[in-house]
């Protein structure tokens, strides 16, 4: 069998307000290989924030069966993966459970490869950390967010499902088919 890199996944959310303008970014890292990817919405919080980081981050690697570290600040991610929450809620059939539209996204990307998650605490000077923080403010202070129809949804809107991000590449490096985008 072939032996790849492991891939390293840095990510953060957030909201301004809470719910509010919200934005995530996501610094992947393979060898000398480097992917940033950020996107935003108009209204959203700041767990779902953190949550499509990681959607994304996954989703952008094209290898299947990978081995992915994940770095993230948010317990709310990091626990619903390693104490078993997550597979409590597809056993309850997600009763109950908040952001389901993007834990149902984020499965079947987590199962496809190798994931193990970490949680590193935030604002405390990780290089990486603090470039996905950036990312994400940058993301939801942009003009003309679209609205994140998941979190319209659920809370008493009527939107339609649409596109879940705003991507933008700020990597180095051609991956050579690793990330998406390079």
């Amino acid at each position: 069998m072939e032996s790849r890199d492991k891939i390293f996944l840095y990510t953060d959310g957030g909201a301004s307000g809470n719910p509010g303008p919200g934005g995530w970014g996501a610094v992947l890292k393979c060898g000398s290989l480097r992917k940033e990817m950020s996107g935003g919405f108009s209204r959203t919080t700041n767990n779902r924030m953190e949550l499509l980081a990681v959607i994304e981050g996954l989703r952008a690697i094209r290898w299947e069966n990978a081995e992915v570290e994940v770095w993230s600040d948010s317990t709310y991610v990091v626990k619903s993966v390693t104490e078993g929450w997550l597979e409590n809620w597809v056993n309850k059939n997600w009763k109950k459970v908040k952001n389901v539209d993007l834990w149902q996204e984020f499965l079947p990307l987590y199962r496809k490869h190798r994931v193990t998650f970490h949680w590193l605490k935030g604002h405390a000077g990780h290089p990486e950390n603090e470039r996905c923080d950036q990312l994400a403010v940058e993301a939801y202070k942009q003009p003309g967010l679209p609205e994140d129809s998941g979190y319209a949804q659920a809370d008493g809107g009527a939107v339609p499902a649409v596109g879940s991000s705003v991507s933008a590449d700020g990597g180095a490096g051609t991956g050579a088919g690793l990330f998406d985008g390079q």
